[in-house]
C-alpha cells in the first residue's frame, strides 16, 4: 500500500483538476507547483538549498502560468527533491517517516498528466490532447 496509494493520490489529483476549465486549470496547477517548492522550507534539513530550490520552483511556476510543460518539469524537479529528502533530509510530514517517498511516487504521476497538457476528464477518456491553445513553453 505504501507504493500504491501515492499513485492513487496522483491519479485523483489529475482527475479532480481535470474538472476545472482552462485556462484556470493551468493557472491553479502553476500555483500548486509554486507551493510544492516551498513545503520543505521550514525544516527540510538541507539548509540554504531549501531557499535555492524554492526560488527555482517559483521561476518554473511563473513559466507554468503559460506552459503545461513547465508545470510538468516542476513536478519532476520536486520528485528529485523528495528523493533527496527521503535519503538525506527531513520528511515532508514530520511524523510520517516515508512521506517524502510517497510524494516522490505521486509527483511523476501528476507530471505525466501535466506533460500531456493537463487534459480535461473528457479529453482523458477520448485519449486525445487538450483542445486548448498550444503550449507556449518556448515563448
Amino acid at each position: 500500500m505504501q507504493y500504491v496509494m501515492p499513485v492513487v493520490v496522483g491519479v485523483l489529483y489529475a482527475l479532480l483538476n481535470s474538472l476545472l476549465r482552462e485556462p484556470h486549470r493551468r493557472r491553479v496547477n502553476a500555483l500548486m507547483i509554486a507551493g510544492a517548492g516551498a513545503v520543505y522550507i521550514s525544516g527540510g534539513g538541507l539548509g540554504g538549498w531549501e531557499f535555492a530550490f524554492t526560488a527555482l520552483l517559483t521561476y518554473v511556476a511563473y513559466r507554468g502560468l503559460e506552459s503545461w510543460t513547465f508545470i510538468g518539469i516542476g513536478w519532476l524537479l520536486h520528485t528529485v527533491w523528495d528523493v533527496l529528502h527521503h535519503f538525506k533530509g527531513s520528511p515532508i510530514i514530520p511524523f510520517a517517516h516515508s512521506s517524502s517517498l510517497g510524494c516522490a511516487i505521486c509527483d511523476p504521476v501528476i507530471a505525466l498528466w501535466c506533460l500531456r497538457g493537463g487534459p480535461s476528464l473528457r479529453e482523458l477518456v477520448r485519449g486525445g490532447r487538450p483542445a486548448a491553445a498550444p503550449d507556449r513553453a518556448t515563448a
